[in-house]
């Protein structure tokens, strides 16, 4: 038998409430506990510890599967894709990224522009060459 457990807690105007669920095989439990003020970590633990037995489980309920068994390679290329679209990391490492890619496009344009102006000196000192060699003629 399968037997696993899940608590999450959020904010539900004006309070902050958590959701404690239990999944033995197929069936489904859950219990509502609201707390006032944001509660730490550790209020949350004392408060299961100390009310475990006076929770009031809802009736089990068949639990269906969260979802099909998803490929590892499909769920990385998932992954990867919503990264790409929403960026990681904060504001701060987002912008600090953007200048990044700022300078890189900048240093690109000049090395293109250095490059192009040393083939074409290049290419003025072999034709001014050429030139001096057949002038004695």
């Amino acid at each position: 038998m399968d037997v696993s457990s899940k608590l999450t807690v959020y904010f539900e105007d004006p309070f902050w409430v958590a959701v404690y669920e239990r999944t033995a095989g197929r069936k489904m439990t859950a219990a509502r506990i609201v707390f006032g003020a944001e509660p730490k970590d550790s209020d949350v633990y004392a408060f299961l510890l100390k009310n475990w037995c006076g929770l009031r489980f809802s009736p089990p309920v068949a639990a269906g599967r969260a979802g099909r068994e998803i490929n590892p390679k499909r769920a990385q290329r998932e992954a990867k894709r919503q990264v790409e679209a929403h960026g990681t990391g904060t504001k701060a490492q987002q912008a600090l990224k953007l200048l990044q890619e700022q300078n890189k496009t900048e240093r690109k344009v000049k090395s293109r522009q250095q490059r192009e102006a040393e083939a074409q000196a290049k290419y003025e000192f072999r034709q001014k060459k050429r030139k001096e060699k057949h002038r004695g003629h």
